[in-house]
């Protein structure tokens, strides 16, 4: 389940680095970080090594899983032709779900192979935190406003998918939890894109 995260926020990074006009080498290095990023802060607040330095075959996925993106895109550019705005989202909204809602139950049982079955607050952020926090570094590097501020509802979609897999988790087990939960956060992206759901905001004057 998280191999399928990884590839899917690779693939987000990697098309955010496109759109970008990144070269090969900031493409991989956004989808490292999108796929690897919020994983590795998780891990740093519990006072662990990040898995992705102990085990880089996560980052290596990422790599291959942008260059692969880079590469389809480069020789076949006429997929981008036609409606490209309107391909880059929609790709975004499926890529950016799917490694949302994975990331999201991945961080929540981290939490609780921690020792932190009882703290729901705590899984939630390291849910949360792990389900947006790729995105927000990718947004940040690529000079872009954070997609989780400004776009449909994304980090809350993430938090409801956290409770959720915690209060499933303490009463199903761990299988359940995480496909419900993930299951659930994709749903509400669905719901907040084909719905134009999105938390009120301060118009700018003028």
């Amino acid at each position: 389940m998280e191999l399928a995260g990884t590839i899917a926020f690779a693939a987000s990074g990697a098309m955010v680095g496109i759109n970008c006009g990144m070269d090969i080498f900031g493409v991989c290095v956004l989808g490292v970080v999108t796929a690897v990023g919020g994983g590795m802060t998780r891990d740093m607040i519990l006072g662990n090594v990040p898995g992705a330095l102990i085990r880089p075959v996560y980052v290596l996925v990422a790599v291959f899983t942008a260059l692969a993106v880079f590469l389809v895109l480069y020789f076949k550019r006429n997929v981008l032709r036609g409606k490209p705005g309107e391909l880059y989202d929609r790709a975004m909204l499926v890529m950016d779900s799917v490694g949302l809602g994975i990331f999201t139950v991945v961080g929540v049982t981290t939490g609780i192979s921690s020792g932190y079955l009882e703290n729901t607050f705590l899984l939630t952020f390291l849910g949360t935190l792990t389900g947006v926090g790729g995105g927000l570094l990718r947004d940040i590097m690529a000079g872009m406003p954070p997609y989780i501020f400004v776009k449909h509802i994304y980090a809350c979609a993430s938090v409801a998918g956290a409770l959720c897999c915690v209060w499933i988790y303490r009463g199903f087990g761990q299988i359940p939890a995480m496909v419900v939960s993930s299951a659930l956060v994709v749903l509400i992206r669905f719901l907040a894109a084909h719905y134009h759901w999105n938390l009120p905001r301060m118009k700018r004057e003028g």
